[in-house]
């Protein structure tokens, strides 16, 4: 058993992250801690844990020997100049204030896409947690960047549960306005561009090319959903791609390519991320789909603390999805 610690209680990473903890056999959740709920208790904030844990936000942390970063971005290196860790403590952030900045004050981030650097991740002690967004894009291009295979232009367009823009309302975030609407955001600028840009060099792909990338808010809570394509004529025949891409995450626990058409809900819930591939007309389209909050989010850093820590990569992770 190890002891955790959840910094950043109250929003819906954290949230789902203490949904997956509860149900952990190797976890003790020693304190969740939050600087505007102090001595609440849990269930009252997330409450789908009504009956299920007695909880109650803290102010400090004891001696864990993890602690999970739930913080807005560029809040998670604040909370480190300002607290003291315990020495043999590790650290997964959940923000992006590592994840292209990795070395801070004598500590080493890993880049925390289990896919690809799940090696690092066992040795690490100190994780970055990729983006969601970046994470559905990554896995459906990763094995052609690992053969040097993207050469022109790549375009994606990808919609976003509202669970995506955090729990604090917003302008685009309301029920008035994310209800029955679709909304371009972020066209060719999203932030998890550079980290989805470095991932391809380093896996590879020895000159990156354009990528177009259109992020939309959607008019659901959870889920991502990235339609993507690049040229890919008599590169490898139909056949061979997609025999490829199965080889390539056939020790994945979490990753699967479907001979069938994919919708949203099949993911929903789960910390699966599935793919299917297509050919027309000299491209390669993919189609990628996660959970936003689960393998985009907190799934992805319970199964880079598991592999942190020794145990089976799908410990506490092998969740009911529903789609209907």
């Amino acid at each position: 058993m190890i002891n955790v610690s959840i910094v950043g209680g109250t929003g819906y990473t954290a949230g789902e992250l203490l949904r997956i903890l509860l149900r952990h056999n190797q976890v003790n959740i020693e304190s969740v801690i939050s600087t505007t709920s102090v001595g609440k208790r849990i269930d009252l904030v997330h409450r789908d844990l009504l009956g299920e844990t007695d909880l109650i936000y803290s102010e400090s942390f004891k001696n864990p020997d993890l602690i999970f970063l739930c913080l807005g971005h560029g809040l998670s290196r604040d909370f480190l100049e300002k607290n003291q860790l315990p020495e043999d403590c590790k650290i997964i952030d959940l923000g992006n204030d590592f994840r292209n900045d990795p070395v801070y004050n004598g500590k080493e981030f890993v880049f925390g896409l289990c896919e690809q650097y799940k090696e690092e991740i066992i040795n690490a002690r100190y994780v970055a947690n990729p983006g969601c967004f970046a994470t559905t894009v990554m896995l459906a291009l990763l094995p052609l960047a690992s053969k040097n295979l993207l050469v022109d232009d790549v375009h994606i367009h990808a919609i976003t549960g509202s669970t995506g823009a955090g729990k604090r309302p917003g302008e685009t975030t309301h029920f008035s306005y994310r209800d029955n609407n679709i909304s371009v955001y972020k066209p060719f600028t999203h932030q998890h561009l550079e980290e989805i840009g470095n991932t391809f060099i380093k896996a590879g792909n020895t000159k990156l090319p354009q990528i177009n990338f259109i992020p939309m808010r959607g008019d659901f809570t959870r889920g991502i959903f990235a339609s993507i394509y690049t040229k890919w004529d008599g590169v490898m025949s139909d056949e061979d791609t997609i025999s490829f891409f199965k080889k390539y995450y056939s020790s994945s626990p979490f990753v699967f390519v479907s001979d069938e058409p994919i919708s949203l809900k099949e993911v929903v819930n789960t910390n699966k991320c599935l793919l299917h591939i297509e050919f027309h007309n000299g491209y390669i389209h993919i189609t990628s789909i996660t959970d936003n909050l689960v393998k985009g989010a907190s799934g992805q850093a319970v199964q880079n603390m598991n592999l942190m820590f020794g145990f089976d990569e799908t410990t506490g992770l092998k969740l009911k999805g529903s789609s209907f």
